[in-house]
C-alpha cells in the first residue's frame, strides 16, 4: 500500500449544474478513495480526497478538467496530514 494522504481541493469555473459533484464521486469510488464533494455557496465545489497519494493525484488531475459540460478555471490543492475520518466517498449538502 502507498503513502496515505489527504487533499482539500476547491474547484473554480462553470463547476455546478454539470455533474460535477456526481461524476467526482463515481472517480473517487472507482480509486478506492474516501472523503466527500459539494457545492459551497460561491458557486465553486469543495472535495477532500483521503487515500493512497498516487490514487488521490489522478483524481485532482480529473478534477482539472471535470466531466464534459464543466469549464474549469482554477483548481487549488492543499496537503493535509492523512486523518482516515471517512469509510466512504460522499456528496454533501451545503
Amino acid at each position: 500500500m502507498g503513502e496515505l494522504v489527504r487533499a482539500y481541493v476547491r474547484i473554480y469555473g462553470i463547476v455546478q449544474g454539470v455533474f460535477f459533484r456526481a461524476n467526482t464521486r463515481r472517480v473517487a469510488k472507482r480509486l478506492g478513495l474516501k472523503g466527500y464533494v459539494r457545492n459551497l455557496p460561491d458557486g465553486s465545489v469543495e472535495a477532500v480526497f483521503e487515500g493512497e497519494r498516487d490514487k488521490v493525484e489522478k483524481a485532482i488531475e480529473w478534477c482539472r478538467r471535470g466531466p464534459p459540460l464543466a469549464r474549469v478555471e482554477r483548481v487549488e490543492v492543499k496537503y493535509e496530514e492523512y486523518r482516515g475520518e471517512y469509510d466512504d466517498f460522499y456528496i454533501l449538502l451545503y
